[in-house]
C-alpha cells in the first residue's frame, strides 16, 4: 500500500511548479521539527554545542536547520522522474570530478566515502546520471513496500542498489570496476573502531578501509551540499590509498581516522547539513 501511496505522491509533486514543490517541502520540514521528540532535540543541541563550541541558541538553530531540510530533500528525491542525463547538471554541479575519473582509470574499482550530509540520496543519482558506474550500499527497510519504492527510485538514475549485508557482491563489483558508495558517519557499535570525532571517541565503520586494503581500490572522499533551493554541488577530494603492512588492524585504523577527519572538516564547513539527530557517540570504548 505504501508503495502506491508514494508513487501517487511523487506523480503529484512532479506535476507541480518548482516553487510550489519546495514551498511544500519547507512546510513538511518544519512539521518534521515539530514532531521530533524533545529528548532527541536536546541530545542534538548538546552534541552541536559541544562539537562546534556554540551557545545553546546557535546550536538550536543548527539542529533545527539540519532537520527542516529533510522536507526539501524529500522533494528532490520524489522528483527523480524529472531528472535525466540532459538536465542533471542544471541541478547538480561536480567539483573535483577528475579525482573520481582518474581513480576509476586505475581499473581496481573505487570506494566513495561519504556522510549523511546534504542530500546523500541525490549524490548517488547525480553520479550515475553523469555516467559513473555507481553502486549504492543501503540498509534494507523494514517495510517491504518502502524498500521497493526507494530502490526503484535509486535505480531510476542508473545507480545499482545493494544491501549492507552483500559484502561478497561489493567485492565482485569492485572487480568489475564499479564505484561503491559507503556512508561511514554513523555509530557502528562493537563492529567499528573507535576514533576521535569532534574530540570524543566514536565507533566508526571500517568498510571503506577494509575493502580498500582487500582490493587495492582507491578511496575518494566525496560529499554533496546545497547551494540554493533545488541546486547542489558535489565535492570530491583527492583519493586515499591504503598502505599495507603486517598489521592489518593498524592499516584499517589509520585510513578510517583519515576519512573521519575529512568528514569532520566537511561538517564544520556545513554544520546545518549534517544529521545531528543521530546519536553518533552512543557506544563508548569498553575500558571507559
Amino acid at each position: 500500500m505504501a508503495y502506491y501511496v508514494m508513487k501517487i505522491f511523487s506523480r503529484c509533486m512532479c506535476a507541480l511548479p518548482f516553487e510550489v514543490r519546495y514551498l511544500l517541502g519547507n512546510l513538511l520540514g518544519n512539521l518534521f521539527w515539530c514532531v521530533v521528540p524533545a529528548k532527541r532535540k536536546r541530545m542534538a543541541i548538546a552534541n552541536i554545542s559541544h562539537s562546534l563550541y556554540l551557545g545553546e541558541p546557535e546550536a538550536t538553530q543548527v539542529a533545527k536547520k539540519s532537520t527542516t531540510r529533510f522536507g526539501a530533500m524529500l522533494m528532490d528525491v520524489i522528483a527523480y522522474p524529472l531528472l535525466n542525463q540532459g538536465n542533471i547538471n542544471e541541478f547538480v554541479e561536480i567539483e573535483g570530478k577528475e579525482y573520481l575519473t582518474d581513480a576509476l582509470a586505475l581499473g581496481r574499482g573505487v570506494i566513495v566515502s561519504t556522510a549523511h550530509s546534504g542530500n546523500w540520496e541525490l549524490f548517488g543519482a547525480a553520479m550515475a546520471l553523469n555516467g559513473f558506474p555507481v553502486v549504492g550500499v543501503a540498509q534494507k527497510q523494514t517495510s517491504a513496500s518502502m524498500d521497493r519504492f526507494i530502490n526503484e527510485y535509486r535505480s531510476m538514475s542508473g545507480m545499482q542498489p545493494v544491501y549492507k549485508t552483500g559484502v561478497r557482491d561489493m567485492i565482485r563489483l569492485l572487480d568489475d570496476g564499479k564505484i561503491i558508495g559507503l556512508i561511514m558517519d554513523q555509530d557502528a557499535g562493537r563492529a567499528g573502531v573507535f576514533v576521535n570525532f569532534f574530540g570524543e571517541p566514536a565507533s566508526t565503520p571500517t568498510g571503506p578501509a577494509v575493502l580498500s586494503r582487500l582490493k587495492d581500490s582507491p578511496i575518494v572522499p566525496g560529499f554533496i551540499t546545497s547551494t540554493e533551493i533545488g541546486k547542489h554541488k558535489i565535492i570530491f577530494h583527492k583519493p586515499l590509498f591504503i598502505e599495507k603492512s603486517a598489521d592489518k588492524e593498524k592499516d584499517v585504523f589509520v585510513v578510517t581516522e583519515k576519512l573521519t577527519r575529512i568528514i569532520e572538516d566537511h561538517i564544520r564547513q556545513y554544520p546545518h547539513e549534517w544529521f545531528w539527530l543521530h546519536n553518533r557517540w552512543k557506544h563508548k570504548p569498553q575500558n571507559e
